[in-house]
């Protein structure tokens, strides 16, 4: 699979703040970070980045609402991203384009998958469970979490068989994959406070 260059929708990101501090969803290994580590490499200030992880994308908004990041990354597959658009205290500054880390689905180390294993995801990216499950394999149940890292967590510590994650995840919680892993091309859109009005 080719990789595309990003792309931007700059609807007020170069006029609006500049770019301190980024809140996304975490925890670290996530496809959001990945993305708020490039929004910082191609707008941020020439310092070492300042990317906050949050447990849930609401957490994010709610740190950019009280202060304390200047701008907020979210995966426009999120199914709850339209409460960002409709919230009249925050700006939509732009959107891009930027391709996941690749996406497979793995296992701790010595795990014996079961025929039918129990698999962690997020809920976003579910689709991929069957496209990427080798055929040996039959769905037992899935259970949802509130990021790819977190899905990772939940096969590390056993409570479920396999995860569908990333591959910083899979390091990051020292998973093997199982599959063949592949990107998402996705859009990712930034938000800011809303300015004071002239």
């Amino acid at each position: 699979m080719t990789t595309e260059a990003p792309g931007w929708i700059d609807t007020s990101l170069t006029n609006g703040p500049s770019v301190d501090t980024i809140g996304t969803l975490g925890p670290a290994g996530t496809s959001s970070e990945q993305a708020a580590l490039y929004l910082w490499a191609d707008r941020g200030r020439e310092t070492a980045p300042d990317i906050r992880l949050y447990d849930t994308y609401e957490q994010a908004g709610l740190a950019l609402r009280e202060g304390a990041v200047t701008h907020v990354v979210i995966a426009n597959a999120y199914a709850g991203v339209h409460s960002f658009y409709m919230d009249p205290t925050l700006r939509f500054a732009g959107a891009f384009l930027f391709d996941t880390p690749h996406y497979g689905i793995a296992v701790a180390p010595g795990h014996s998958i079961p025929k039918r294993p129990r698999i962690a995801t997020h809920p976003a990216p579910v689709a991929l469970v069957e496209e990427l499950l080798p055929e040996e394999y039959t769905v037992e149940e899935i259970l949802f979490a509130t990021s790819t890292s977190a899905a990772a967590d939940k096969a590390r510590r056993r409570e479920t068989d396999l995860a569908l994650t990333t591959q910083p995840a899979a390091k990051a919680n020292e998973l093997e994959f199982i599959s063949r892993t592949r990107p998402i091309r996705m859009l990712w859109s930034v938000f800011t406070l809303v300015g004071p009005t002239a």
